[in-house]
């Protein structure tokens, strides 16, 4: 998007702000529904960021395979799932929050001392005009569907029988 610099940076602390709020909302909250509708969150601002970034498609297949389809799966696994068997065995902090946290942190720690040492001269920024971009949006999408279609064929039909499999598993086992 050919936005302003001042309108586009509040996009992305916005965008940022609410990507780290979904993601705190994932991990922290005890009912595992609005774990999920957090990880929508989550998923949702990521397509926009793929949009402020002119990634359209990237941004299209984010909201329709990752919003629409497993976000909407997850939900429906977790209110198949037993609310009183869930919350029986629930303590505030086990010896495994404390682990996750630990690694979490200790990744967070070398991610921060790492991405200012890093040279990001190597890396070409061009920008283009919107009628060549969008030429070149249509070119990689057929590019995409011919790739799915030929030589990808086989790889992408297999995992959708195993999809279709853990589908039908999760409805056995939500029906017991």
């Amino acid at each position: 998007m050919d936005l302003p610099a001042p309108i586009h940076d509040f996009l992305l602390v916005f965008l940022g702000s609410g990507l780290i709020l979904g993601s705190l909302g994932v991990v922290l909250l005890p009912n595992p529904i609005y774990s999920a509708f957090s990880l929508g969150l989550v998923l949702f601002c990521i397509s926009l960021f793929y949009i402020l970034s002119n990634s359209y498609f990237v941004a299209a297949a984010q909201l329709l395979i990752y919003v629409g389809a497993i976000n909407v799966l997850i939900i429906f696994a977790v209110m198949f799932m037993n609310g009183s068997e869930y919350y029986k065995g629930f303590s505030l902090w086990t010896v495994g929050d404390g682990v996750t946290s630990m690694v979490c942190t200790s990744l967070f720690i070398s991610l921060i001392t790492t991405i200012p040492d890093t040279s990001w001269y190597g890396i070409i920024w061009t920008t283009k005009s919107n009628q060549i971009l969008e030429q070149d949006l249509i070119s990689n999408s057929q590019q995409i569907g011919i790739h799915l279609s030929t030589d990808f064929f086989l790889p992408f039909e297999l995992i959708s029988i195993i999809l279709l499999v853990a589908l039908i598993g999760a409805i056995v086992i939500a029906r017991q």
